[in-house]
């Protein structure tokens, strides 16, 4: 295919940077205005019993459809969709979503801890991370799914607190999955320990912090805890812009520009989505993706945010976050 010589000739030379979305390789340079933690479809039923037998995908794409549209609309080009498998990913569904709006969409590999491991399948448990890893990398390398659409990142997730151990298993996995694939690691914790340990985890697989998103960083109350994970080189996220006040996170976002540690952050929704199992697809609940642009932009801009911070925001840090490299330490 044409995207596998470019992808052979990226990682040759490294001045050709690239983002993996579900329709192939773009330029890096092509992402644009970037959301980084959205979701299309979500089915939480747990792992042994989510399936495509759950929902018409038909139905997904025409309620979700019109959501994307507004997004495009307000400028946005890129679309991170960060539901993981045996949570509703749908790789195809992305691919049809994209085909229909032009948004550059990434998926991903990985599992999800959290939740108390209810998301997780049983070979996660039986499995050594070096075997989690080989599942990973295997979807990099041949698709998923038996599709050829290929990840754009590692989605991983673990519980509040001290890492337990399939938890901790999870993290050397993804971390050994980049430095195979060069793709970037993103982990739901939102809690300070769960935060830090990841952290740790990562830099002793010998992998540098700036391969690790921190998703929900706006969900852990200690800032010195952001300001810390910044200053050692991972992405700090605030992914919860219109579920949390706006005024919390103009705050949270001027704080840390007037700490110089706008390069290490990331800003999104964590929303939408169709939800698989209810009525209607719970359209009645589906969150859009707009209040950043509509809201927060404006907001920032009155408390002196300028248009070269704001462009480091939405375009320059994802750009650079999704490029897909090795990072080691």
């Amino acid at each position: 295919m044409f995207w596998v010589s470019w992808l052979l000739a990226a990682f040759a030379n490294p001045t050709e940077s690239i983002v993996m979305t579900v329709r192939g390789p773009i330029s890096a340079l092509d992402f644009g205005k970037v959301l980084v933690h959205e979701h299309i479809m979500c089915d939480f039923i747990g792992a042994d019993k989510t399936g495509k037998h759950r929902y018409d995908p038909d139905d997904v794409v025409a309620t979700m459809l019109p959501f994307l549209k507004a997004l495009k609309e307000r400028g946005f080009s890129g679309f991170v969709d960060a539901t993981p498998a045996f949570i509703g990913r749908d790789p195809i569904v992305l691919k049809r979503l994209s085909d229909l709006t032009g948004l550059h969409i990434l998926t991903n590999t990985g599992y999800y801890g959290a939740a108390n491991d209810k998301f997780l399948p049983s070979h996660a448990f039986a499995e050594n991370a070096d075997q989690l890893a080989e599942r990973w990398v295997s979807e990099w390398l041949y698709g998923i799914e038996g599709t050829e659409i290929k990840p754009g990142f590692i989605k991983i997730g673990v519980d509040p607190g001290p890492l337990s151990e399939i938890d901790k298993k999870l993290v050397q996995a993804a971390a050994r999955t980049h430095l195979q694939t060069g793709l970037t690691i993103a982990c739901h914790t939102g809690e300070r320990q769960a935060a830090l340990e990841v952290l740790e985890v990562v830099k002793s697989e010998g992998v540098d912090p700036s391969a690790l998103i921190v998703v929900h960083s706006d969900s852990i109350p200690e800032e010195t805890v952001h300001e810390k994970l910044a200053k050692e080189g991972a992405w700090v996220e605030y992914d919860a812009i219109g579920a949390k006040p706006i005024s919390e996170h103009v705050r949270l976002i001027v704080s840390m520009a007037r700490k110089g540690l706008a390069d290490k952050l990331l800003l999104s929704h964590d929303a939408g989505w169709y939800w698989v199992g209810e009525p209607d697809g719970g359209k009645s609940k589906i969150r859009p993706y707009t209040t950043l642009a509509d809201e927060l932009i404006p907001a920032l801009k009155r408390a002196g945010i300028d248009e070269t911070i704001l462009e480091k925001l939405l375009v320059h840090n994802p750009r650079e976050a999704f490029k897909i490299r090795v990072r080691k330490r």
